[in-house]
C-alpha cells in the first residue's frame, strides 16, 4: 500500500494532461517503434482453491500496459490511466537493443530513455522462435519438415530458446514420446531421423547464430495502437479459447484445471467459475490423464471452446475429455451438462441463426448438432479416406471401453490415416455448416436441412480453423504452409495469401465483418497479423512478451479492438510465466 502511495504522489505532480518520453539509441538517434510496457502488481488475488482463486471471488491480478513510440521517438501516457492502474514499473524495450526496467519514481525523473544496442552476435538469440525455425531445413525434406511443424507446432513455440538446447539424440526421442502422448501424433518411424535432424542443426545454428534471418522490422503505425494485459492462472494453467460477451465480459477456458475466468476488462477484475464434474469423472476424462509428470493439474472435462446463443446469451462449451455438451447461464453462474450418446473429442463450436449448436468431434470425425428446442443431439459422419481409416473409426467404441492406462493406442502414421481430425468450424449466412479436417487435409460441407456432406480437396497442408466473412468467403489458415486461404463457395476456388512473417504455423483467425479485416494468430513470431481484404496488405503487431502463443482471437464489433489470449504450453516458458487476457485497441485521440 505505501508503494501504491508514492506512487500516486509522484503522478499527482506530474503535468495535468500526460507523461512522455522519447526514446533514443546511445548514439541519440529516435528509436521508432519502440514498446513502451507499464506494469502494475496484483491488487488482491484469492489462491486459496489448488492455488487459484476461489469461485465467485472478485480479484484484481497485475495489470500491464502497451504503447509504441512514433516517429520522432516519443511516446505519452495518460495519467490518470497510469494512476488507476498503480503503476509500479515500466519497461522500454526496442529491436536490436536491450530492455530497460525503471521504477516509476525514476522513469518520471527523465524525460528522455536512451536503450543500449546490442552486438551483431547477441542479437539472435533475442529473436523470435519463427526465424529460427525457418532455418530447420531437415536436410531438404519439406515434407518431412511440415510432419514435424503439423505435430510439435501446436501447443508451443519449437524454436524458442527452451527448445533449441543442447539434447542428446536419445533425450529428443523420449520428448517426441512424451508428446504423443499428451497428444501429437508424430509417426514413430520419423522420431529417429528428426532427433538427429534437430540436434545437428540447432547446435549449427546456435554456433552461427549469423546465419538466422533477422525478424521483420517494427513499423511506425504501431503509434496509434496501444495493449493492455491481464494476468490470470499461473504457470500450470493453459488459457485455450474464449469469448467476448455482449454483457462486455470475457470468458477465457482454462483447459488444463476446468476453469472459466470471466474479466471485466473494464475494471481489470477477474472472478472463477468451475465446470461441474460428471458421474465422477477422474484427471483426464475419457482420455485418462496424460500430464502425470505435471505437478499441478486439475481436469476431468476439458474446457475447450465456446459459442454464444444469440437468443439468450447462454454459453455453449466443448468439455474435450467427455462425451457431452456443456451449457453456462452467465446471468447466475449455472450449468447445465447434455450427456452425449457417441463421438469423441467435442472440440470447436457455433451456433447457428436458429439457435442450434453445431461442433466439430476431432476423435471420431464427425459434426454434431444439438438441437436446444427438442434437447437432442444429430450426428454427421464425414466419410473415411480408407478402409484402414473406417475400420478405426468404427473401433473407437471398443477401444475407449478399455482403461486408459490400457487402452490399445493405434500407432500415428505420415498421412494420419485413422484420425482425419475435424477441427475448426462455421457457419454460412444461409445456414451451410462448413469444418476442416486437419489432418485429411479437406473441408466438409454439410447441408443441415438435408444432412448431405460434401467434402472438398483442401491444396494446401494443415487447415486448422476458418471463419466466413460478409460475403460468405471461406478464410482457413494452412498451418504448417504458413499460408492464410480464402475459398469462395460460388467459384470453387482457393486464393492463398502468405504469411508477412517467416515460417508461421497460423492457429487460427477471425474477421472483422465490419471493416473486413483478417486477423490470424501469429503464434510462433509474437505477433498478431491483419489482412485488409479489400486492399490485400498486411499489419504485423509484435506482442508485449516473448513467446506469446495465441489460438483464438475475439474482435469488438464497436471499436475494432481485438482480444486474445497467451496460451503457451507450458505456460511457464512464456516471458513472466503468467497468462494473460490480452486487449489490442486503437489509441484514442490525446
Amino acid at each position: 500500500m505505501r508503494i501504491i502511495i508514492l506512487i500516486t504522489t509522484a503522478l499527482l505532480a506530474l503535468p495535468s494532461h500526460a507523461v512522455q518520453w522519447q526514446l533514443v539509441s546511445s548514439d541519440g538517434r529516435p528509436l521508432v517503434a519502440a514498446m513502451v510496457t507499464a506494469s502494475a502488481p496484483e491488487q488482491s488475488v484469492d489462491r486459496s482453491d489448488l492455488g487459484y482463486p476461489a469461485v465467485g471471488l472478485i480479484n484484481i491480478g497485475a495489470a500491464h500496459l502497451s504503447r509504441f513510440t512514433d516517429r520522432s521517438g516519443h511516446v505519452s501516457f495518460d495519467r490518470e490511466q497510469l494512476r488507476e492502474l498503480a503503476v509500479t514499473q515500466l519497461r522500454f524495450r526496442a529491436q536490436d537493443h536491450y530492455d530497460l526496467l525503471l521504477s516509476v519514481e525514476s522513469a518520471l525523473a527523465r524525460s528522455q530513455i536512451s536503450l543500449q544496442p546490442m552486438s551483431a552476435e547477441e542479437r539472435p538469440a533475442h529473436y523470435p522462435s519463427n526465424v529460427w525455425l525457418s532455418q530447420l531445413h531437415f536436410d531438404g525434406d519439406s515434407q518431412l519438415k511440415r510432419n514435424f511443424q503439423l505435430n510439435c507446432g501446436f501447443c508451443h513455440q519449437q524454436a524458442s530458446v527452451f527448445m533449441r538446447n543442447e539434447r542428446t539424440t536419445e533425450q529428443w526421442q523420449a520428448l517426441f514420446q512424451r508428446m504423443n502422448s499428451y497428444g501429437a501424433r508424430l509417426p514413430d518411424i520419423d522420431h529417429e531421423r528428426i532427433a538427429e535432424l534437430l540436434q545437428r542443426d540447432y547446435r549449427a545454428l546456435r554456433e552461427n547464430p549469423e546465419s538466422v534471418p533477422a525478424p521483420r522490422r517494427w513499423q511506425p503505425q504501431l503509434a496509434d495502437i496501444e495493449m493492455t494485459e491481464w494476468e490470470i492462472g499461473d504457470g500450470f494453467s493453459q488459457m485455450h479459447d474464449f469469448l467476448l460477451h455482449p454483457n462486455g465480459r470475457i470468458y477465457i477456458g482454462d483447459n488444463l484445471f476446468d476453469r472459466i475466468y470471466e474479466v471485466d476488462p473494464q475494471s481489470g477484475s477477474h472472478t472463477v467459475h468451475k465446470l461441474p464434474v460428471i458421474n465422477g469423472a477422474r484427471t483426464g476424462g475419457l482420455l485418462g490423464n496424460r500430464f502425470k509428470v505435471f505437478p499441478k493439474i486439475d481436469n476431468a472435462m476439458g474446457v475447450h471452446s465456446f459459442a454464444l446463443s444469440p437468443r439468450d446469451g447462454h454459453l455453449f462449451i466443448t468439455p474435450s475429455m467427455q462425451q457431452a455438451l456443456i451449457e453456462f447461464n452467465p446471468h447466475n453462474g449455472e450449468f447445465t451438462t447434455y450427456p452425449m450418446a457417441q463421438g469423441y473429442y467435442p472440440h470447436t463450436i457455433r451456433i447457428d441463426q436458429r439457435d442450434r449448436v453445431w461442433f466439430t468431434l476431432a476423435v471420431s470425425s464427425q459434426v454434431a448438432m444439438f438441437d436446444r428446442r427438442s434437447q437432442t443431439f444429430s450426428y454427421y459422419d464425414l466419410p473415411p479416406r480408407s478402409f484402414k481409416e473406417w475400420l478405426t473409426l468404427k473401433l473407437l467404441p471398443l477401444i475407449f471401453w478399455f482403461d486408459p492406462e490400457n487402452r490399445p493406442q493405434p500407432a500415428p502414421d505420415r498421412d494420419g490415416n485413422g484420425l482425419p481430425m475435424p477441427y475448426g468450424i462455421d457457419i454460412a449466412s444461409d445456414g451451410t455448416v462448413w469444418a476442416a479436417r486437419l489432418y485429411a487435409n479437406d473441408l466438409a460441407r454439410i447441408d443441415p436441412d438435408s444432412g448431405a456432406v460434401t467434402m472438398i480437396d483442401f491444396p494446401y497442408q494443415g487447415p486448422r480453423r476458418l471463419r466466413l466473412d460478409a460475403e460468405d468467403n471461406l478464410w482457413i489458415v494452412a498451418f504448417q504452409d504458413s499460408l492464410l486461404v480464402k475459398y469462395d463457395p460460388r467459384t470453387e476456388q482457393f486464393t492463398d495469401y502468405p504469411l508477412p512473417v517467416l515460417n508461421e504455423l497460423p492457429y487460427s483467425l477471425n474477421i472483422d465483418k465490419q471493416r473486413g479485416v483478417v486477423w490470424v494468430n501469429g503464434n510462433q513470431s509474437d505477433t498478431l497479423l491483419a489482412l485488409d481484404i479489400a486492399s490485400e496488405q498486411w499489419r504485423v503487431y509484435p506482442l508485449p512478451r516473448q513467446r506469446f502463443f495465441t489460438r483464438d482471437i475475439e474482435i469488438e464489433e464497436q471499436t475494432g479492438a481485438v482480444y486474445t489470449s497467451n496460451s503457451h504450453f507450458p505456460t511457464w516458458q512464456s516471458e513472466g510465466g503468467i497468462p494473460t487476457l490480452l486487449r489490442l485497441a486503437p489509441r484514442a485521440p490525446q
